[in-house]
């Protein structure tokens, strides 16, 4: 038997690969899905899947199962040379290689079988790095993302105002450069803020979006006012009287703090000039003063909590942004703003590069803050996680409860313990510790990992969790190296990774490991045959069965239900299905316990048979009435034993049986104004029926995943609280087309059950002494406060945890979190996955700030506000989500900024773009009062479980255009430059493509060229294509750049995307501006106007 603790040699089934990944939906067809794909010849070994998408496998070792990928390094020492492609930081040698190209190239092909163990992780399921991206930090015009215009003077371009924080005016940019010329494009490569999706192209998060060095402050971005009014120079910061207009060049005092070395990154993209040095001309940038390579970071301090020399209270904290709001008058410090202007094009908007950046987790002994969860990255893991797994919402800890209160921000995790790495990423190692079971401290429970300390020669070590001092075993035991560290510390995967997986003992198992068993329930009322959704749903199911994990432990079985519930036996004695009827839909039972489930082995051809005849069996069905939670409960029924997935295709409101339900939402519309007093109530469930049975079905390891086809209101508020309490989830498809859908129904079905997941899970995170776990949010049922337990769980689900201070800790600290997932795979082994992330503590408020991890907030901010929705008038939640936003800049302005000037609008670096996602937010489905009662609360559902890269997507989606695709060129990636998401961009005669991670809108202009749209879309009239449309591949450049662009964005979002046509002067047409957020509405103010209000509020906060 090998060493406890070391990588398992042998024992690893031959179908099993902990990070092997599902290609799921590595066939997202534009067109609707044709055939079952046709599995790969049985040659004894499942072969390897094409990998999706012409994209090279991650070079992994094909001799021992987890051998890393990065070429050159054995199993067990840290991550070696750095993959292709990759623009790493300085401390790290860059590699020469290009990375991969990645053609979209749909296959539709896929062997059938589990990979095998020395197979790399199917490209698909590695999600590109996360999508959604927003690196959360520039401006998309050439100029400072921070620039505000307030009075209706435009500054002259090349005037340099005097005594401002940089070189150069904030509006002179130069000539706009190539991509190619500049060191973080401005055009950006990927999506606007999917960047991080796609594997093939990563994009690497601009330096504005990361902490500055802790050598020196960065300056300030501006933005000001009229001709603008003299901001403090270096010298009037600490007091001093503002400087005369110097002339250009006048050398002025240095400034009374060290100034960031030349060379160390500052977070702030518009780096402060030394004084009197003109910047280089070729910055994109206008005022910076030097090209920092990307993501360089600054030595670490001697003490980790020491982030910054200490300064005066009138220093110039890290970074900040200032807007400068002064009134028409000019004078600064005046205390209204007056009728003022501000230009638009110079206010903070997302922009995205296109590089990959290689992210370690820590260097020097030191946390590294993480790249933008939005952006593209690779993880080498050096003793922290990775972000994917669990990223916090600030990067330091607050040593005191008062100081995070001081800075208005929250205390989160997002936790998403299956997350999707990048192909390049090294697989997380499997550790077997034998019969004994992983090391663990005896107090906390907390598991072994990089920062558990040991002494005494090796021979006992203190939990980094409680502090408690525990005896190493016997068998653990190994000598201390001169650095106090063990000697064998690097060859062992738990005690130099932030992630490692630990093969569970007995102890961790109240019954053998569970099959995998999937069970699909099909609603075959009148109304469900009539649209074509029962159709649809049989054909998906019967491609999907090629895709279902291989083997003996695979168990499937098949219901159909309207008024009444049809079982069916699918023995192979049987020469055909046996329909079983079930009437009785008050008190449910299941026939013939036995033969409803079976192995998927023994039933393939008979399962197939049974689904091409459903909607033929069924076509003159005229009951029109649904028994869903019966047929929920039927199911449950049959699989109680074992546990498992209920896959269940809804399409009318279940009206018959347990959990009948009422329409309610036409009470709600005809009682208008109980509908306006009480509106949240309907996105509240109908009654406690379904809640209790979800409770039971969760207790018996069973999760439900529902897929609304429909065309009416079927109260999802009522039906999705069984998804949600089982660890499943709500897909919806409104209003269902059997044309445009059923594609979509297919791929969304194949990523469920292809993706990686876990069954019978149990999760639970552990913090250091002083901080303690206050709630968990997503899609769980909760039986033990300490822990959440998941019927299933897969790399789409996001937990999040908030924190609470239940201690002082200790300045120069550090502070651990630890999420322990045990679980069983698909294949029926029982494993504990260990994520563990250690971050400093701090006592500066300006170090939250400077930390402060805007993708994270923001999703927090989210999914508190989705939390809320139900239970409080939407009034009340639109402030909430408002005033969150205002007291952190708020507490920013008042405790960290530097001007004094009450004029001026200052954003923290890190969080500049705050502002554009708190009023896309309010402005969002979820939080709007004209929505379907169903809409809304589909939202809240997909918010729920919904992962951290997707968050800004939902509610500020990328718009590009795709008219004009022929005469971009984009590098190494499809995706053009992303538009802002106002209709001053939306040009009459140009189309445009706008996503959101769930759907995708195509808008037409009224006089766009007929020859583009023939071209595109095979018809020369806007008013000839139908709504109901198939993107369809035509032979031209321009048709084929679109399907390109298409294919990209779903495979960086792991999802089909619905396609919608929108037209002009109709309903469609409304939808899409809807999504225009930087508008004026009649509900909402513009982004300009909201910048104004929020200035306002701090304003009337200060004095």
């Amino acid at each position: 038997m090998a060493a406890p603790g070391g990588p398992r040699p042998s024992n690893v089934p031959a179908n099993y690969n902990p990070n092997s990944l599902a290609d799921g939906v590595q066939n997202l067809q534009i067109s609707r899905p044709t055939g079952p794909p046709t599995s790969a010849a049985n040659s004894g070994v499942p072969s390897r899947p094409p990998p999706p998408f012409g994209q090279q496998p991650p070079p992994f070792s094909s001799s021992a199962p987890h051998s890393a990928p990065f070429t050159g390094t054995s199993p067990m020492v840290r991550p070696g040379p750095i993959p292709p492609g990759v623009l790493t930081r300085p401390a790290v040698p860059p590699s020469t290689h290009s990375q991969p190209s990645l053609p979209p190239n749909l296959a539709s092909n896929r062997p059938s079988g589990p990979p095998p163990v020395t197979q790399p992780p199917p490209p698909f399921g590695s999600r590109p790095p996360p999508p959604g991206a927003l690196p959360s930090a520039m401006s998309s015009s050439g100029g400072p993302p921070s620039a505000i215009l307030l009075s209706g003077q435009v500054a002259p371009r090349g005037s340099r105002p005097s005594g401002t924080p940089f070189g150069s005016s904030p509006f002179i940019t130069g000539p706009a450069l190539p991509p190619g010329s500049i060191p973080h494009p401005v055009s950006n490569g990927p999506p606007a803020f999917a960047p991080g999706a796609s594997q093939g192209g990563p994009h690497m998060p601009l330096a504005g979006s990361l902490p500055p060095p802790q050598g020196g402050p960065a300056a300030p971005a501006t933005l000001f006012a009229r001709a603008p009014p003299p901001a403090p120079n270096m010298g009037s910061l600490l007091g001093s009287p503002p400087s005369g207009a110097m002339p250009p060049g006048t050398m002025q005092a240095p400034p009374p703090f060290p100034a960031v070395p030349q060379g160390v990154r500052s977070s702030s993209p518009f780096v402060a000039a030394p004084q009197g040095a003109l910047p280089p001309s070729g910055s994109p940038y206008g005022p910076q003063a030097w090209q920092m390579p990307p993501r360089q970071v600054a030595p670490p301090s001697a003490v980790p909590g020491a982030a910054q020399p200490p300064r005066m209270f009138g220093m110039p904290p890290p970074s900040q942004s200032m807007a400068a709001m002064s009134p028409a008058m000019g004078q600064m410090g005046a205390s209204t703003i007056g009728s003022s202007k501000i230009d638009p094009n110079q206010i903070p908007r997302p922009i995205t590069s296109s590089s990959v950046l290689l992210h370690e987790t820590r260097q020097g002994n030191q946390a590294n803050p993480p790249p933008p969860a939005t952006s593209d990255y690779i993880v080498k893991d050096t003793g922290n996680c990775s972000p994917r797994f669990l990223r916090c919402t600030i990067n330091q800890i607050p040593c005191t409860v008062d100081l995070l209160t001081t800075s208005g921000m929250q205390l989160a995790l997002m936790v998403q313990p299956m997350a999707l790495p990048n192909p390049s990423e090294e697989p997380i190692q499997v550790v077997d510790f034998g019969e004994s079971g992983p090391v663990r401290c005896s107090r906390c429970k907390g598991y072994i990992n990089p920062f558990m300390k040991f002494i005494d020669q090796g021979r006992r070590f203190i939990c980094n969790l409680c502090g408690f001092t525990d005896e190493t075993p016997r068998d653990y035991h190994c000598n201390l190296g001169p650095d106090g560290k063990r000697r064998d510390a690097d060859e062992r995967p738990e005690l130099c990774r932030g992630t490692v997986e630990f093969v569970a003992t007995k102890e961790y198992m109240v019954r053998d490991p569970m099959p995998a068993v999937f069970f699909f329930l099909i609603d075959v009322s009148m109304n469900a045959i009539q649209t074509g959704a029962t159709a649809a749903a049989c054909s998906a199911i019967n491609q999907v069965i090629a895709d279902l994990p291989e083997g003996p432990r695979t168990m499937v079985g098949v219901a159909t239900f309207d008024s009444t519930i049809h079982f069916y036996n699918l023995k192979r004695a049987l020469q055909q299905p046996l329909m079983l009827i079930v009437p009785d839909v008050n008190d449910v039972y299941t026939p013939l316990q036995s033969d409803v489930i079976v192995q998927l082995s023994e039933c393939r051809q008979h399962l197939e048979l049974l689904l091409e005849s459903i909607p033929t069996m069924f076509q003159n069905n005229r009951t029109a009435d649904s028994a869903f939670g019966a047929a929920v409960k039927a199911a449950f029924l049959a699989m109680k034993s074992t546990g498992g997935k209920v896959l269940v295709f809804q399409s009318v409101l279940p009206s018959v049986g347990t959990g009948a339900l009422s329409s309610r939402e036409a009470d709600g519309r005809t009682n208008i104004s109980a509908g306006e007093k009480e509106a949240h109530k309907l996105l509240q469930p109908a009654d406690k029926t379904l809640k209790t049975m979800a409770i039971e079905l969760a207790e018996y390891q069973v999760c439900v995943d529902v897929f609304v086809t429909t065309q009416s209101y079927v109260d999802i508020a009522s039906i999705s609280v069984i998804p949600r309490t089982t660890g499943g989830q709500v897909y919806y498809y409104y209003p269902f087309s059997a044309l445009s859908d059923s594609a979509k129904l297919y791929n969304d079905l194949r990523w469920n059950v292809t993706r990686p997941q876990g069954f019978e899970a149990v999760m639970r995170v552990r913090c250091s002494q002083g901080i303690q776990v206050q709630e968990y949010f997503g899609n769980f049922c909760k039986r033990i406060p300490t822990d959440v337990d998941l019927p299933a769980i897969d790399c789409d689900k996001t937990i999040m945890v908030t924190l609470k201070h239940d201690d002082k800790l200790q300045d120069g600290s550090e502070c651990a979190f630890q999420c322990a997932l045990l679980y069983t795979t698909v294949y029926g082994q029982r494993r504990i996955r260990v994520s563990t992330l250690s971050l400093p503590c701090t006592s500066l408020l300006s170090n939250l700030f400077r930390t402060a991890d805007l993708d994270t907030q923001f999703t927090c901010f989210l999914k508190q506000a989705a939390s809320e929705v139900p239970s409080t008038p939407l009034l009340q939640v639109r402030e909430q989500v408002t005033n969150l936003c205002i007291n952190i800049l708020h507490s920013y302005r008042k405790f960290c900024a530097t001007v004094s000037s009450t004029g001026q609008l200052i954003l923290p670096e890190a969080l500049k773009l705050l502002p554009l996602y708190t009023l896309a937010l309010l402005k969002s489905t979820g939080l709007r009062t004209d929505g379907r009662i169903d809409d809304r609360s589909f939202w809240i559902n997909y918010v729920s479980s919904l992962s951290t890269p997707l968050a800004i997507p939902l509610v500020y989606p990328r718009m590009i255009s795709i008219h004009d695709l022929d005469l971009k060129e984009t590098e190494r990636t499809p995706i053009p430059p992303v538009i802002p998401l106002s209709s001053e961009h939306v040009n009459d005669d140009g189309i445009y493509l706008l996503e959101n991670g769930e759907d995708c809108l195509i808008y037409i202009g009224n006089s766009v060229d007929p020859d583009i749209i023939r071209q595109l879309f095979g018809i020369s009239l806007v008013d000839d294509i139908p709504t109901q449309f198939v993107l369809q591949p035509y032979d031209n450049p321009l048709s084929k750049k679109l399907n390109d662009v298409v294919n990209e964005i779903r495979s960086q979002r792991c999802s089909y995307l619905r396609l919608k046509l929108c037209k002009k002067g109709d309903s469609s047409g409304m939808l899409f501006f809807s999504y225009m957020v930087e508008d004026k509405t009649p509900s909402g103010l513009s982004y300009v106007e909201f910048l104004v209000h929020i200035h306002r509020q701090i304003q009337s906060k200060m004095t």
